[in-house]
């Protein structure tokens, strides 16, 4: 097999990690993709982001006795790991799982540590079974309290209490099966009229419910009063919720072709793994998860074929296995349509912009100046319009299916997902807000920055300074974009000989800086192909 090249290797570092570095391109070149991927699998969890968090809470209150825990610490943890994180596949994974298995700081019950924990939990199952994974979202406090099942009661004909229903509908809708029956390719099952087959009802919605009350905070010793959480363990929001027999419904439940009779003992968790099971083995559940972890990937119009492969990756890794995550992820980067240079114009992605930040940040080797990775949120329509865990709904950021109105993608029948929190206030914020960072850093006191040093070694060779960008971040750039940037570059006056080694600095470091801009700035650049 021959070994890829080095823009190879940067075409798929940037599918599957936060960016490339010198040291990334060279063990994917002197290996290749496979083994690389292995490597990465096998790899541990780099780091804990509930770990960072405890350990900072003594710190900030050592400066304010009355200082509590936010979004803030997890965001400086997110982006360190994302910046230096070795185990780059499992960072750059998780992140798409956390856009699929959506909860959010923006819901006002979440807990700082309970998303930490979340977050950490999608790294642990990113390369596990899917069932695992399904199981772990489930019983997980943060899901709980982002769509309300927490404390969960059966229903109650007296008082006409029904089960809350948001988890049993969010989790076919958008995290196992979807709205519609699918084929093996992601297409739509249609009936003998051609309209698509719903994959559920109401009625499956109502039972299912049923299904998952009971859940509630951990405690280890559950009474009604940790049920409702008024008594409180210290990791109440980081453990498993644990079932409350008392508060299971004990009535029968039918779902997806699924009956539990009726009894006169509850076994919550006994139903739980039934319906969990019943989600898992759903035909649906291949093609539905491939496509969007592909759209979220590689490229936002898979083939249908492309999507099949990955499915049947999912049904079975080779060994009989279904549901291997590992093998799913194997099967999305080593896949023909992934690995290929498409000349199609609607190949590719927009690359959203938490994945842009982070690109600057690893590609260009940046530090901490505290040790702390100062960054807080960058969700602001006039910053990056997107921060990790803060989609403002569980329909993620945008939706898969989203179709920019108007457009030509829109008479063509694609589609381009990313572009729902693209407009022209977010294009120049995210202009701006670059153009700051590549010059003073981003965070709080410009905390986390680049010293460009390997890029200062090229200010005076302007073609050979954009080369090594293009390379980095994986743009490919045309020779028409190229010569532009260079002009651009070389029309930054160096001082001559002689002149104060300051104002040299100066003008080089404004060399690179202008060159990472003009380039990031690029439609080539935005488009991830």
């Amino acid at each position: 097999m021959v070994a890829p090249t080095q823009t190879e290797a940067s075409r798929f570092l940037t599918q599957v990690s936060f960016g490339a570095t010198d040291a990334d391109i060279a063990s994917i070149t002197g290996s290749s993709y496979a083994s690389w991927l292995d490597a990465q699998i096998a790899l541990p969890v780099s780091a804990s982001h509930l770990t960072w968090m405890d350990a900072r809470l003594p710190v900030l209150r050592a400066a304010n006795a009355s200082a509590n825990l936010s979004a803030n610490q997890f965001y400086e943890s997110f982006w360190m790991q994302a910046a230096g994180g070795n185990d780059q596949l499992r960072q750059r994974v998780k992140l798409a799982l956390s856009e699929i298995f959506v909860v959010s700081f923006n819901s006002t019950s979440e807990n700082p540590r309970g998303m930490a924990s979340y977050y950490d939990m999608l790294g642990r199952d990113a390369f596990g079974n899917f069932r695992t994974l399904l199981e772990d979202v489930t019983y997980h406090p943060a899901m709980g309290l982002y769509l309300t099942y927490v404390a969960n009661q059966k229903e109650d004909a007296k008082t006409g209490r029904n089960p809350d229903e948001n988890y049993a509908r969010e989790v076919m809708q958008l995290m196992t099966i979807g709205l519609w029956q699918l084929n093996l390719d992601g297409t739509q099952k249609t009936d003998l009229f051609g309209n698509p087959t719903p994959t559920y009802t109401g009625d499956d919605v109502k039972g299912l419910a049923k299904v998952f009350t009971g859940l509630s905070y951990y405690n280890p010793t559950p009474s009604s009063a940790t049920f409702y959480g008024y008594t409180r363990d210290a990791e109440m929001y980081t453990k498993p919720m644990i079932m409350y027999n008392s508060a299971h419904s004990i009535s029968a439940k039918s779902f997806l072709g699924t009956n539990i009779a009726a009894t006169t003992t509850a076994d919550g968790n006994g139903d739980v793994k039934t319906a969990l099971d019943t989600l898992f083995n759903h035909p649906n559940v291949g093609p539905f998860l491939c496509k969007q972890l592909i759209q979220r990937l590689v490229t936002s119009n898979p083939s249908g074929d492309y999507v099949k492969r990955c499915a049947q990756a999912f049904n079975n890794n080779g060994s009989g296995v279904r549901g291997d995550m590992a093998a799913v992820t194997k099967s999305i980067f080593l896949d023909t349509e992934a690995r290929a240079i498409s000349g199609d114009a609607s190949y590719g992605k927009l690359r959203e912009p938490i994945l842009r930040l982070g690109n600057w940040m690893r590609s260009f080797e940046v530090t901490s100046t505290s040790g702390n990775w100062l960054m807080g949120s960058t969700s602001a329509q006039t910053s990056l319009n997107q921060s990790p865990l803060t989609s403002p709904s569980v329909f993620n950021f945008y939706r898969p299916g989203y179709v920019p109105p108007n457009s030509i993608l829109g008479g063509k029948k694609k589609v381009a997902p990313e572009f729902q929190i693209t407009d022209e206030v977010s294009v120049a914020a995210y202009v701006n807000t670059m153009q700051s960072a590549i010059q003073n850093g981003v965070g709080t006191s410009t905390d986390i920055k680049s010293a460009y040093t390997k890029e200062l070694a090229l200010a005076a060779d302007p073609a050979g300074l954009v080369d090594r960008i293009d390379l980095l971040m994986g743009i490919r750039m045309s020779a028409g974009l190229k010569s532009k940037i260079v002009n651009a570059v070389s029309g930054v006056a160096i001082p001559a000989a002689g002149s104060k080694q300051a104002d040299i600095d100066t003008a080089n470091l404004n060399r690179v800086r202008l060159a990472i801009l003009l380039s990031m700035a690029s439609p080539e650049y935005l488009a991830q192909r």
